[in-house]
């Protein structure tokens, strides 16, 4: 196993990574503030879900191979792109019936859905797997034993610090919800927001490059 002094470093710069908000952190938050404390929580989870997905695939070396087909890193990108503004234009129609989800949760809204779309958000992001695919292999020990396995072990500490992070974001905008249920004006509002900003960022990952 790497030693203490490599395992710091590498916490330090992925707790860096992490901390900063990006499409992950603002996904989650829309769907706090659209949805509340629990949905965003299901969100990230499913979110992290996903990355583990994508950890188990750089392990194995399909990060090498995304990183070097620009065919490959297309399709998936497009995908999580287009299935962001699905998601996004949902939600924008759907503004005005958010002011009855604290007593009657729609079908939509059930716990194992969101869970699925948030899933498929973390595991169709390209680069969750060019970020593990060149962060991770940098902390490899070649002494200490198997690199697929150190691979898959930085890895879960990678996700592990991502759903902490992340539903901590979701939980802040889960609570800032709450205080503004009282206003249906307000709370169709944010609905809406919450909408547009995954649209931008489906936007923003179609037309995003490699770096």
């Amino acid at each position: 196993m790497i030693g203490p002094e490599r395992l710091t470093v590498f916490l330090t710069v992925v707790t860096v990574l992490i901390a900063v908000p990006g499409p992950s952190v603002l996904f989650v938050v829309s769907r706090g503030v659209a949805l509340g404390r629990k949905a965003a929580v299901s969100t990230a989870v499913g979110n992290e879900a996903g990355l583990l997905v994508q950890v188990v695939l750089v392990a194995f070396g399909l990060g090498e191979v995304l990183a070097r087909s620009l065919l490959a890193f297309s399709v998936l990108k497009f995908a999580g792109a287009l299935y962001l503004v699905h998601l996004g234009v949902h939600a924008w129609r759907r503004r005005n019936s958010l002011m009855v989800k604290d007593q009657t949760a729609s079908a939509s809204d059930r716990p194992a859905r969101i869970l699925r779309e948030g899933f498929i958000v973390g595991v169709s992001n390209p680069k969750g797997l060019l970020i593990f695919g060149a962060v991770l292999p940098q902390f490899v020990d070649a002494s200490a034993g198997n690199a697929q396995v150190q691979l898959l072990l930085l890895g879960l500490v990678c996700v592990l610090i991502a759903l902490v992070s992340d539903a901590a974001w979701g939980l802040l905008a889960g609570t800032a919800r709450n205080w503004l249920a009282g206003s249906p004006r307000r709370l169709s509002w944010i609905g809406g927001t919450s909408g547009v900003v995954m649209v931008g960022l489906g936007i923003r990952l179609a037309f995003s490059g490699r770096k």
